[in-house]
């Protein structure tokens, strides 16, 4: 079974489109995509597009699927008020002090803007398999849905919602938050159900961004900085966890291959100040990053 798994990495998911548009380009054609965070947002998209042309066609062509995809991006995300907005001081320490604290930032217009591309129908319909994941923030535990289930899309809600800065889902009297707090790349869960023949697409290098002269006096900095080493470290545990797990697979006498896909230095976007062109710039360096991992793979073989 061939997976496409899509790691965390908030608006540096822009990269992980780049790459994800190689990669379909190239010829691979997944039966399972598997989504956190931002992963869980690209994830969904190409489940839906996938279920959209399977109804219009009865097939899916993945090259379009993936420019869908881009052309998503690059029309409708383009600065920070596409994906929240602020919310005022007053309110927020109100709030805080009552214990109704609802985040920094209201993610509502993330929010508007996965309900107005999605359709329920395209969703259930999809023949391509696809699960995202969550954080229950009672019991600890991520919790994967697909796109059967009738809470799927606050699921994806929920796994896009960076703890801190947005309020917390509740889905079923329970509450859930950013998937990331417990796998940044859900590639276990994808081999707990068969796949096989593995490409990881992960936002995150090997090595920790470092940022000159940050105030770490600014909340939403000091979040997001935090947000960065824990992720990186996960994200990395994640990886070679898996690539561990591979290697042993001849063992078991069920060869597996895996393909990681991530950027070979630290990416940067600062999620208060952000351009359409900051986007188009990591598209682009997804798109070469994909591209070289392409040929390296077709050199070695």
């Amino acid at each position: 079974m061939k997976a496409l798994v899509l790691g965390g990495g908030s608006m540096k998911g822009a990269f992980q489109v780049g790459v994800i548009q190689a990669v379909l380009e190239n010829g691979f054609e997944p039966e399972m995509v598997y989504g956190i965070s931002v992963g869980a947002l690209n994830a969904t998209f190409l489940a839906n597009e996938a279920g959209k042309q399977h109804e219009e066609n009865n097939a899916i062509n993945w090259q379009v699927a993936g420019r869908k995809l881009l052309e998503f991006w690059i029309k409708n995300i383009t600065q920070p008020q596409d994906i929240s907005t602020l919310r005022s001081r007053v309110m927020l320490g109100m709030n805080t002090l009552m214990s109704r604290f609802d985040g920094i930032v209201d993610p509502s217009p993330l929010h508007q803007l996965i309900r107005k591309h999605l359709k329920d129908e395209h969703l259930t319909g999809t023949p391509v398999k696809t699960k995202v994941g969550a954080v229950n923030m009672e019991s600890g535990e991520i919790k994967y849905v697909d796109t059967k289930d009738p809470d799927f899309i606050n699921f994806v809600y929920a796994s896009s919602s960076i703890p801190m800065l947005m309020p917390a889902v509740e889905i079923g009297q329970q509450l859930y938050l950013d998937g990331g707090l417990r796998e940044v790349a859900p590639i276990r869960q994808a081999i707990e159900d068969g796949a096989t023949d593995i490409v990881l697409i992960a936002c995150h290098s090997p090595l920790l961004y470092q940022p000159e002269g940050m105030n770490a006096r600014n909340l939403i900095s000091l979040i997001e900085r935090v947000r960065d080493i824990t992720v990186n470290q996960i994200v990395n545990s994640n990886i070679l966890w898996a690539e561990s797990y591979v290697d042993r697979s001849i063992l078991r006498g069920k060869p597996m291959t895996l393909t990681v896909i991530r950027p070979s230095a630290p990416l940067y976007l600062d999620l208060q100040h952000f351009s359409s062109d900051d986007i188009s710039r990591l598209v682009i360096e997804g798109y070469r990053a994909g591209t070289e991992s392409i040929i390296k793979s077709e050199k070695v073989q």
